[in-house]
This record gives structure tokens, sequence and C-alpha cells, in this order.
């Protein structure tokens, strides 16, 4: 518009001159007329001219600011919440817990909380049943090595662990004790005890390979010191000497250690057959393994002509002038059964006294494992519950793998946005973490993470709060937490391409509110600690942040309605379009997604974030008005039937754009060609409506997060269908699909396996168990109706899950409802640890 009035003046400027008084003669008139026409075309030359240079600004300007904008809209996916940090800076602000068993992806590893640590770790075979070309050498944790049970036993998450290891024909039992002392996060022992699992077996050879490297770009020094260097060897032959070509010890330092010394013993030196050592440089802690197996050599005794494979020695490329290595390993070949103890002792540990080894670990340890014992009951009361010693032992095993499965982790995810071309690094961060699988997700995710919590809380506040903390902290400015967390070379190389990047319109159901609801439901503000309350305020704007991403973010077309991202609307070879962010990947949701979709579950997933934000709000004095009346808004009975009961189908469902008539079908193939892919027939036109003809699951929200009113005529409807055999209700749990729904036990794609479309997962079960106790306890019309269902699931969810242990020696990812076998992959002490407080009734 100024442009514009600008052009008007100029035009108006001749006719302002005609109504000025004649003052000047005629000749004089002309020549000023003359004059005063060139200086008119003049100014209005430079107006116009101004005009244009100011257009051309404003669109300038325009255009460096929407690149400006736009390269802001870029940067918001990995820039950092600006609010204060929730974990402690320093992991020495934990000392207890600096040191631990914190690399669940292998076997068995040691490593500090520190973002460049020191890793340590353990390899092994049997070079009398090695294959040709294969030796088995078990190191990372692999479904494929087919081990028939591995696992602790007994594990505090602070001072130490004993894991068995159960393998074809030898058992290895791993333990480790950590003690506090110096200014370097102390020392700690390791002790593996490898025994032979058939009395014939006896005096077969085992190798131990136990290595020290450094986390990705961790710098340090480490310095291997042979045996055979601090002996006098002048009398020995060569068939003794090859017992002491090993290590003694390795001494080294970094910037978070200081210096420290590892050294390594036998308990039974007659049984040592060979030891071995290489000393070399490896690119990255992934490649520990290729490593070690390029730096075997078959090595014979001249005399004897024994042959060993053994470790090469110090091994370094010509063109290494430093040859300073970052990866070395002790090798120990003995006869069973075989013992090996490895020693780190930190230089600042000054008054330690005697080593800890031997009688003085043994003692340590027996003194935790008792303080475990007597903690584990206090907390859980099995035995006081009637449980028998293997169903007692059965839980602590459960309970000691999710604690001994906590890992520490450093690194940067790959995230993108709509804004994004390409995906771009997150920042650098640490994450404490349980997993949900040490074979097959041995790394951190999101909704996992709060039922891990579920128990991790009861057993151990001040670790339930650090984990938390430490997930809270890799919040963008958004308020979104990236749902799997792939942190580091160890974590990324287990992990295909396609599932590395995290978008951030896609966020896990947010669990962790689960765990702050059972740990402060019902607690006087005078029964909170100082420490919790110091943490809940440091939390605080981050929940808020959190939840702010969830309610704007997810929001639907009309209020109080909201639906997952992330479905893909142009998806062909899809049964159903997968909801990932849910959680419940395949579980069918509208055949055909669009932006007016109600996701049920979603719904109720905010509704309980809106109640425990006020909740914590009161408790620390925070404002929490309008999550209150945003709970008494979402969890109102009179809307929630309103936009997701259906009458016709009795039952609560999603809502969008639904055919139920709709299967994979194959195209015609070109004669001569590759079959081709099926793909997706919709033989019936979809409509809005609810997604009635599925029953599962989701169907169950409402009742699973306790918003529906005690003498609901929806909850009796709900309990009568929860005991249907031809819907849920089976005697192994719940399973996750009706077998009435139209893609009960259906594939999604040719390819894809049905996942929550019929199996039973423990995590939903155990929801469902505690929001029956809850509706068993309030007075109600289905009050009765509630404690039968609760006391008959929690029974069969508790013997399918303990016999299917003692079947194969593994808690189960999932579990078949038609037989109750357990499948998926193994082990899974995340989430099915649950079976733990169904066991002890431990709810809140």
């Amino acid at each position: 518009m100024t442009g514009g009035n600008k052009k008007l003046h100029v035009i108006g400027a001749s006719e302002t001159k005609k109504n000025r008084p004649k003052v000047l003669k005629s000749s004089d008139h002309s020549t000023h007329s003359h004059n005063q026409g060139v200086s008119t075309l003049n100014i209005s030359r430079k107006q116009h001219n101004g005009s244009l240079y100011t257009g051309v600004g404003v669109i300038a300007i325009s255009v460096v600011s929407w690149f400006v904008y736009q390269g802001y809209l870029e940067t918001r996916v990995n820039s950092p919440l600006t609010e204060n940090k929730v974990a402690f800076p320093s992991s020495h602000d934990f000392p207890e817990r600096y040191w631990g068993s914190f690399r669940p992806g292998v076997y068995f590893g040691m490593k500090s909380r520190d973002t460049h640590s020191l890793l340590a770790g353990l390899m092994w075979f049997m070079p009398d049943v090695a294959a040709a070309g294969n030796l088995n050498l078990r190191h990372l944790c692999d479904q494929g090595d087919n081990l028939e049970q591995y696992g602790w036993k007994e594990h505090d998450g602070r001072n130490f662990g004993v894991q068995v290891i159960i393998d074809k024909f030898i058992q290895l039992e791993t333990s480790f004790v950590t003690k506090l002392g110096g200014n370097h996060g102390g020392d700690w022992t390791a002790r593996i005890q490898v025994e032979p699992r058939m009395k014939e077996l006896k005096g077969q050879q085992v190798t131990l390979y136990f290595y020290l490297t450094l986390d990705d770009n961790g710098k340090g020094l480490l310095q291997p010191i042979r045996m055979i260097d601090n002996m006098d060897t002048s009398g020995m032959d060569a068939s003794e000497s090859v017992k002491f070509l090993g290590l003694s010890a390795v001494h080294g330092h970094t910037e978070k250690l200081g210096d420290f010394r590892v050294s390594f013993h036998h308990a039974n030196q007659q049984s040592i057959v060979h030891t071995a050592f290489l000393s070399t440089t490896v690119a990255s802690p992934h490649l520990v393994k290729d490593a070690l197996q390029s730096g075997l050599r078959l090595m014979e005794d001249k005399r004897s002509k024994e042959r060993h494979i053994s470790l090469a020695g110090a091994l370094f490329a010509k063109e290494d002038n430093l040859k300073q290595p970052n990866f070395v390993v002790h090798q120990v070949t003995g006869k069973l059964p075989l013992q090996l103890e490895i020693v780190y002792e930190s230089n600042s540990f000054a008054e330690r006294g005697i080593m800890l080894r031997g009688e003085v670990y043994d003692a340590l340890l027996q003194k935790y494992r008792e303080q475990f014992r007597i903690q584990f009951e206090s907390k859980f009361r099995l035995n006081e519950k009637g449980f028998s010693e293997e169903e007692q032992d059965f839980a602590k095993s459960a309970m000691s793998n999710l604690v001994g499965g906590i890992g520490y982790f450093y690194g940067s995810s790959k995230v993108q946005s709509v804004h994004n071309k390409e995906p771009v690094p997150y920042w650098n961060a640490p994450l404490y973490t349980a997993v949900p699988s040490r074979s097959f997700f041995p790394r951190g995710f999101l909704w996992d993470e709060g039922f891990h919590n579920l128990i991790i809380s009861q057993w151990d506040r001040e670790i339930s709060f650090d984990i938390m903390a430490h997930w809270f902290d890799l919040m963008n400015v958004e308020g979104w937490i990236p749902r799997e967390q792939i942190l580091g070379s160890e974590a990324r190389a287990r992990v295909p391409d396609e599932f590395v990047v995290q978008r951030n319109n896609q966020g896990n159901p947010p669990t962790f509110f689960l765990v702050l609801d059972a740990m402060f439901k019902n607690r006087p503000v005078r029964d909170i600690s100082t420490l919790e309350l110091e943490q809940l305020n440091r939390m605080w704007p981050r929940l808020v942040s959190w939840y702010n991403w969830f309610n704007t973010s997810l929001h639907g077309s009309e209020p109080g309605t909201y639906y997952w991202r992330g479905r893909d609307t142009a998806s062909v070879r899809e049964l159903n379009p997968k909801s990932l962010s849910s959680g419940l990947d395949d579980y069918p949701r509208a055949s055909h997604p669009t932006t007016y979709e109600r996701h049920l579950d979603l719904r109720c997933w905010i509704t309980l974030a809106a109640k425990v934000m006020a909740s914590i709000a009161d408790i620390i004095g925070r404002e929490g008005r309008k999550y209150h009346e945003t709970f008494v808004f979402l969890s109102n009975n009179e809307l929630l039937n309103a936009q997701h009961w259906s009458e016709k189908a009795k039952r609560y469902a999603d809502y969008g754009l639904h055919s139920s008539n709709v299967t994979l079908r194959r195209p015609k193939s070109i004669a001569g060609q590759p079959k081709l892919d099926k793909i997706r027939w919709v033989s019936e036109e979809p409509t809005p409506r609810f997604v009635d003809d599925t029953f599962g699951y989701v169907s169950l929200f409402p009742l699973i997060v306790e918003i529906l009113q005690p003498d609901s005529p929806q909850l009796g409807q709900l309990l009568q269908d929860l005991r249907n055999p031809n819907l849920l209700w089976t005697k192994y749990g719940l399973r996750s699909l009706s077998k009435t729904s139209p893609l009960y036990n259906k594939r999604n794609t040719e390819h894809d396996p049905p996942y929550w479309r019929g199996p039973i997962w423990i995590n939903v079960n155990y929801l469902v168990a505690r929001a029956l106790h809850h509706y068993s306890v309030v007075e109600g019309p289905h009050q009765t109706r509630a404690l039968l269902l609760y006391n008959e699931l929690r029974e069969n969810l508790i013997t399918n899950v303990l016999r299917e242990y003692r079947k194969t020696g593994y808690i189960w990812e999932q579990y078949n409802d038609a037989n109750g076998a357990g499948q998926g992959c193994r082990p899974f002490t995340g989430w099915s640890t649950l079976v733990l407080p169904l066991m002890s009734e431990t709810y809140v």
C-alpha cells in the first residue's frame, strides 16, 4: 500500500501546479514552466525510483526473512530445550552406580557412567568342539547362539551382580562386585567361573578372552604387562612357558579415571594350558570381535607338536609408528573347570587394604547377596504371599535381568522433521536406561521404559528418577523426545538403516506418567522425601513441555480428540497402515488414514497425563488448574461415549474413514517376470464411522486408565466382553485382538507376520489387571465381577509365564494366544517382567 500511495502522489504533482496563481509574465512563465516541468519530472523519477527501491527492499527482506524462518524451523528438531537439565551433571554424584554392567548387549561387560568410558568385556569358545572355520565365538547376546539360558540371577543395580550362562557344553557364572574408594569411582572385580555340563567333559579345554578398550572417541593409554616379562625363564621349557605368554596386568590412564591397573588371576595354575595376549588398535568398539579374530594364529609347539589357537601379541600396521594400543586382550585356555578373576584398581584409592579377590571377594559378594534377598522380600513379599522357593527365585531373576540390563549410552540420534530434506544429527547426550531385550533390542525405547520403571521404581526410586531424568534431558525445544535411542557405534551397528531416523511428528505413549502416578498416588506430601521433591521440581518444566507437545501436536479435528501421526496414507502393500508411534504397531486402525481420525488410546494417554500433571503440581506447589480442568474434560464419560462409544457394537472404538472389506491380493504377473508383491485390495468403499469391527487392546483403554464411572453401563459391558473366549479371553492371558476381528492374526504385508493382532502381551495385560484390581475395591454394581476377573486373569498370566520359563529358560516378548507358548524375541526381560508386580500385587 505504501508504494501505491507514492505513485498516486507523483501523478497528482502536475495537478497541483495548475492551481497556483500566475505571478510571472507570459514569457517568463513559458521559461519557468519548462524548467518546472523538468524539475517535476526529476522529482517524479526520483520518487518512482525510491518506490521501486523500497519495493525491491521489501521483497528482499521478505525473501531473507523466509529463509531465516525456514532455517529456524529446520533447526528446531535438533535444538535442545533450554530449561535446566534434570540429570545430575556428573556420574560421580552417584558413586555406587559409577561402575556397573552397563553394556547390556554383550553377555558380560563392564563400563563406567562416563561419556568416553573404559570398556571391559568377555568372549569365549571351546577349542575341542570348534568347527572348521567357525569357532562359535560368543560375545554379543544373540538369539542365533541358541544358548539354553542366560541372565542375571541376582543384581541390585548398585554393588554386585551374579549371572548364569548355559551354553551347549559348559555353564559360566559371571559375577562382579564394586568397592567404593578414591576419587575415580573406586575398584571392581569380575569373576568368570566355567564348569562342564556333563562329567565326561571334565578336562576338556575352554578359551576365555577378556578385553579392555575405549568407548567411541575415547582417549587414553593402555599398557599391557606380560606375565613372562617378570619371571625367571632360564629353567623353563617351551611347553611350560606357553602358560605365561598372556598378561599379568594392564596399566592405563584416562582423563576421567586417572591412573588405574587391571590385573588377571587364575585360581588353579595347574588347569592352565596356554595363555596369550593381543595388543592392537581398533577403529570402533563394535569391531572388537572382528579385531580379535584377525589377531588369531595357529601356534604349534615344536617339541610336543601341540597346537593352540593363540592371539598374536602386539599387532600394528607397518605405518603405525606410535604403536599405542586402544584394544588389549588377555587369553587363557585351560581345562574344565576354569576360573579367571579380573581386578580393576584405581590409583586414587589409597586405603583399599587387601586386594578384592579370592576369599575377600567371596565374603563381600556373599554380604551383598544376603542384603539383596532381604531387600527383595521387604519390597515384594513373595514368601509372605506363599510363593515357593523356585517361584521366588524366578521373580528375583526376572527383576535382576531388568535391573542388570540397564545400560549407559552416549551419542546422538538421527532425526528429521517435515522441514528437513535430509536427516540431521541430534546433539550428543548420555542415556542411562533399561532395555527391552539384551539380544534383540539392547537400546532405549521410550514407551517401554515407562513400563520398566513401574518395577524399577519399586526396587530403587533413586535409579528410577535417574533414568527418567536422562530421558527428559533428551527433549528438544518443541517438547519432543525421540522414541528410539540408538546411541553410539555398538548400538548403531545392530540396527538396520531404515529404522535409525526418528521423526518429530511421532512420539511414543507417555508411559512415564504411569510411573509418576504409581510413585506418588495416595502419598501424603509429608511422606515424600526432600530428594524426591527436588527431583520433581527439576523435572517440572520438562514435564510441562512434554505434556504440551502431546496435547498440541497430536490433537484431532474436534476438541477432546487426538490421533497418532505417521501413518502412511499412500501405502499400497499394507493391509492396514501401521501406527508405529502408538507402540501398538500393526494394531488395526481406520483402514484409510485421515486427519479427522480419533484414536481412543491416545486420548486416554493424554487424560492420564493431565491427571498426573495436576497431582504433581499440587505436590510441589505449582499452578495445576489447567491440567485438572483438562482431566475433568477428557474423563467426562458423556463426551467419551459421544466420541468413541459405538452403540451398534456396544464397545469403545477408534473413529475414521474405514472399510471392513480390505484384503491383500497378488497382481497378475507378466510371463517370465518375478511374481509381484501382494497389494491392498478394497472391495467396499470406506465411510466415516467407528472402527467397531475391531475389538482388542485399544478398546480397553478407558478401563485401563480408570476413567469409567464405577456404575457405568459401558464398564459393565466391557467386563462382560472381557471374559468372552471368542473375543480376548484365553487361559494364558488376554489376546491383543479378538478372534472375531477381520484382521485377527492377519499379516500386514505378505512379509510381516501379525504382531499386535492376536498374541498376548504382558504389559497391556498388567494394565488391565491393575485396573480390574482398582474396580474390585471401588463400590459399585460391577465390583464383584471385577474381582473375579482380576483373580482369574492374574492367576492365568503368572501360571503361563512361569510354565514357559521352566520349559524354555526364558521370559518372552509375547505369548501365543492358542497355546501360551513364548514367542518373539528372548530373553525379553523388559515389560514382560511385569509378571513380578502381578505376583506381589504391588500396583502403587
